[in-house]
């Protein structure tokens, strides 16, 4: 997922209502990042181990990462899928593990919540790839804008509400995702839908989402 760019310290109210998170502000911040297991699904055994462990989970941190396009009008489908668990994230490389039908038991799960930020345009993506019923996904910028927040992205949302500073490399984020992936593209895919699920989960406490049931 590309991130919007954040302006360049504490958060300040940019006019008379909204919040706004300076770029210097979440500098100050301790980083935070999954340390936790991280599996890499490039078959299709794996894919089916890895949708029935998710399937116990009642939220799934949800992000993709697609090959950039350095030639105008082309155009690409997301190759990485990324679903965090509570315990264990997993990262499929769809062009390896049997594609996105294999994980229809996940995506169109609509008793099961799949959150992150900027969620719609992965959503659509995905879609091109194989149709699937998307109900079940929540963007949470949609809830943090109503609280007053003017910033969508994942990185200054998580820093105003988790305290926690994201790292993103732009090097990473811009890499070919398409190709075997390195620990920090396999390091940076994880983070990014863990971080969209613990700032979900953390929204919910705090009464700023309705909990998912």
């Amino acid at each position: 997922m590309e991130e919007p760019e954040e302006q360049p310290t504490e958060p300040s109210r940019a006019n008379s209502w909204g919040i706004r998170i300076e770029k210097e502000f979440i500098e100050t911040l301790p980083v935070g990042e999954w340390t936790g297991p991280i599996d890499l699904i490039e078959n299709e055994k794996d894919a089916e181990r890895a949708v029935a462990a998710l399937l116990r989970d009642r939220v799934l941190g949800f992000d993709t990462e697609t090959k950039p396009s350095h030639t105008r009008g082309e155009y690409n489908l997301p190759s990485i899928l990324q679903l965090a668990g509570e315990h264990h994230i997993f990262i499929f490389r769809l062009d390896h593990c049997g594609g996105i039908p294999l994980t229809f038991p996940l995506l169109c799960n609509d008793r099961q919540a799949k959150v992150g930020v900027a969620v719609r345009d992965d959503v659509k993506n995905l879609r091109a790839r194989a149709p699937f019923d998307d109900r079940s996904f929540i963007d949470i910028s949609d809830h943090t804008k109503k609280a007053g927040v003017e910033n969508t992205g994942l990185r200054a949302l998580a820093a105003h509400y988790l305290g926690l500073q994201m790292k993103k490399s732009k090097k990473v984020q811009t890499s070919n995702w398409a190709k075997p992936l390195d620990e920090r593209q396999i390091q940076y895919a994880a983070n990014d839908a863990w971080f969209g699920r613990e700032l979900f989960i953390k929204l919910e406490k705090d009464g700023l989402v309705p909990r998912f049931e």
